[in-house]
C-alpha cells in the first residue's frame, strides 16, 4: 500500500555541513532527497574532497536547480554551467564549483545519501 508523505527541508531528517555549505536530507518511503546549499567561494575540491577522500565527486546526481549558477567538470573533461531551472545528470567523477556571488541551490534525488558522507 502506497502511504501519502510530506516533509520539508527546513525540519530535515540530517543535516550535513561541510566549509561554504550544507546538505539537508528528507527520508522518505520511496527514497531520500537532499537540498544542497552551496555559498559562493564553495568548490567540491576543496571544501568536500577532503571529507569523502576521493579525487573527484563519486555520488551521481540528479538534481534541479533552484539558483545561483554552478560550473561542472566532469573527469572525462566535460565542462558546463548549471543555472536556475535546469536539470542535471551526473555519474560518478566530478568537480563543481560556485560560479558568481550568489547561493547555488539544488534539490537533488539520486545522491544525497551519500553527499559529503565520510568514506
Amino acid at each position: 500500500m502506497t502511504t501519502s508523505e510530506k516533509k520539508s527541508f527546513e525540519t530535515a531528517d540530517e543535516t550535513r555541513a561541510f566549509p561554504l555549505g550544507q546538505a539537508q536530507i528528507v527520508q522518505m518511503a520511496a527514497g531520500e532527497v537532499g537540498r544542497l546549499t552551496l555559498q559562493p567561494g564553495w568548490r567540491w575540491s576543496e571544501s568536500v574532497k577532503p571529507i569523502a577522500q576521493t579525487e573527484s565527486c563519486q555520488a551521481p546526481h540528479f538534481q534541479y536547480h533552484v539558483s545561483g549558477r554552478l560550473r561542472i567538470r566532469m573527469d572525462d573533461g566535460t565542462e558546463y554551467t548549471a543555472e536556475p531551472g535546469d536539470v542535471t545528470s551526473l555519474p560518478s567523477g566530478h568537480d563543481a564549483w560556485v560560479i558568481g556571488d550568489e547561493a547555488v541551490v539544488v534539490v537533488d534525488w539520486a545522491g544525497a545519501s551519500n553527499y559529503a558522507r565520510p568514506s
